[in-house]
Formats: C-alpha cells, sequence, structure tokens
C-alpha cells in the first residue's frame, strides 16, 4: 500500500516524567459501590509494559512504562495530538540522558503520553526528567483507501502492521480482540480520538468472559465494531475502529482498558482477523530488548 509519508510532517515536542496524581481524599467509589485507594496514572511503572496482562491488576488506569506530560497548556496540547504511537522518544535531562524508546499510548483526560523504556533505562529515570519525541503521523494517508482515516500512529509502525487489500477493496487487519459498540464507555462524547482514547467497560463479567477479554494486553490491537472515530466516537452501523489498549483495567463505572484508535471507516472497509500476535511488543521490539538508538533519534 502506498501512503503519503514522504509528506508527513515531523516535528519536536517535549514532556517531563509525571508524579503519580491523587485526588480528594484518595478515595473513589468504583461500580461496586466500594471505595479504594489504588496505584493509578503517572509516575515511572517498573513491572508492567507492553506485551503484559492489563487486566487483574490492583490498580485503577495503570499506564505501562513512563508518563509523560507537558503542564503548558497548549504545549500540553500539541504533545497529546502531535506525538503518535510507535514514534521515537529520548531522554534529554538527568541520568538517564541520551537513552531512547518509544511512545506506546495516549490517555486523555490525564493527558498523558506513555513511552516504553526497557528496565535499566527505568531504572535510572526521575520524575521530571526531560523526554523529547520525534512527532510524525499526524496527516498519514493511505492514497488508495483514503475513506480510511489513519490516526495517532507512526508511519513506520504502520507499515509494520498486518495489513491485507481484500478483493473488495476493504483491508483486513491483524487484532487479538473484536470488541461490541455495546461496551464501549468512558470518552464517548468527545470530538475528537486524535489526542487521547476512550474504554472498554468491564463490569458484566459474564460479557468479559464470553468474550475472552480477560486476556487483554497493553499494546494489544483491538477492532471495535460499528464505531466511528473519525471525527469522534459514536456509534454507526458498518463503521469500525483499530485501536490499541494503552492502559489497565479500572474499577471506575463506565471505565476499562483505554483504546486509542489508529484507523476508523465506514461500509465495512475495515475487516478483522485474530492474530493472537497483534501487539506493540511483538512489532517493536526483537527479542524483549530495546531496539537499536541509532533508529530512534
Amino acid at each position: 500500500m502506498k501512503t503519503n509519508k514522504d509528506q508527513v510532517v515531523i516535528q519536536s515536542v517535549q514532556g517531563i516524567v509525571h508524579h503519580p496524581t491523587a485526588k480528594g481524599d484518595g478515595y473513589w467509589v468504583g461500580y461496586d459501590g466500594k471505595g479504594r485507594i489504588s496505584m493509578s496514572v503517572g509516575g515511572i511503572t517498573y513491572n508492567y509494559r507492553i506485551g503484559d496482562s492489563c487486566m487483574h491488576i490492583p490498580g485503577d488506569h495503570v499506564e505501562p512504562g513512563v508518563s509523560l506530560t507537558n503542564p503548558d497548556a497548549k504545549e500540553g496540547l500539541a504533545l497529546m495530538s502531535l506525538a503518535c504511537i510507535g514514534n521515537p522518544a529520548k531522554i534529554i535531562s538527568g541520568d538517564a540522558k541520551g537513552r531512547c524508546g518509544f511512545v506506546t499510548g495516549k490517555h486523555g483526560g490525564i493527558n498523558h503520553v506513555m513511552i516504553y523504556f526497557d528496565e535499566e533505562t527505568l531504572e535510572l529515570l526521575n520524575i521530571n526528567d526531560r523526554i523529547a519525541i520525534k512527532a510524525c503521523g499526524l496527516g498519514l494517508q493511505i492514497l488508495d483507501h483514503q475513506e480510511i482515516f489513519v490516526m495517532n500512529i507512526d508511519p513506520a509502525l504502520f507499515e509494520k502492521l498486518a495489513i491485507k487489500e481484500c478483493d473488495d477493496g476493504a483491508l483486513e487487519i491483524g487484532v487479538t480482540h473484536i470488541i461490541p459498540a455495546y461496551l464501549m464507555g468512558s470518552g464517548l462524547g468527545e470530538t475528537t480520538m486524535m489526542n487521547g482514547d476512550y474504554d472498554i467497560m468491564m463490569q458484566d463479567h459474564d460479557t468479559i468472559s464470553a468474550l475472552h477479554l480477560n486476556t487483554l494486553r497493553f499494546g494489544d490491537l483491538v477492532y471495535i465494531e460499528d464505531h466511528d472515530n473519525a471525527y469522534g466516537p459514536h456509534y454507526h452501523k458498518g463503521s469500525g475502529s483499530v485501536g490499541i489498549i494503552v492502559h489497565s483495567d479500572s474499577f471506575t463505572s463506565g471505565h476499562g482498558p483505554g483504546v486509542t484508535i489508529i484507523m476508523t471507516a465506514q461500509n465495512y472497509r475495515l475487516k478483522p482477523v485474530i492474530d493472537p500476535s497483534a501487539n506493540l511488543a511483538n512489532l517493536l521490539l526483537s527479542d524483549k530488548k530495546h531496539p537499536e538508538n541509532d533508529k530512534l533519534i
């Protein structure tokens, strides 16, 4: 497939490693009526990364790896809008200066960009260390399939996806799970999915078990049925969206694992096929080692 990747703008954006945050007295009430204080968003998460389960974690909206923010409102919006999954990232201050990783997701509301770094680098990082991202992907198009809206993905990562052109003109893509439209919750009503995510509701345990959603992992590619995400998520029969799991499950009503959208189309132009290997870890990591630094920045 031909894309306009050679015309896509490449631009620098920056942020700092964000301290974990809490609200009020730290408690929030879950869908089961219980109050909890839990590990949640922000900080440096040492023991969860892409490829690991995002379910059954004693935490809420846990973000794998490093959570990046920019405290300036306009610069923060640019960071969220311009950074794309797969973009190279480089630490530019602190003990880990010079080490490289890549973007794994964007979490709306808290406005975090999540970054993968190897374990040795995580141990060297500190809160408020600065990280630069080589932002690229905004405006990416598939030239022969411009009815398919592409967003939030680095062109180099897009080329690694298991996509096949079908005889009817649709695109077939490998995903780990298919999500019914009725399970999508928090994030509905937003006017764009180009600077965040929305959540899979996980409160009905029988449905979750029947759809095998307990096996979801950070970095999984998933397909959302009958949802058009071109200009904000909404139900539209025959539409479909492909996204990547970016944060963990949640105790909160209407919330669950977050999905950052990378492709959306109407009229059944996207066709999912189950591929258990469709995960960022398999696309961007080799033998569980960090990509070579000179290929990043």
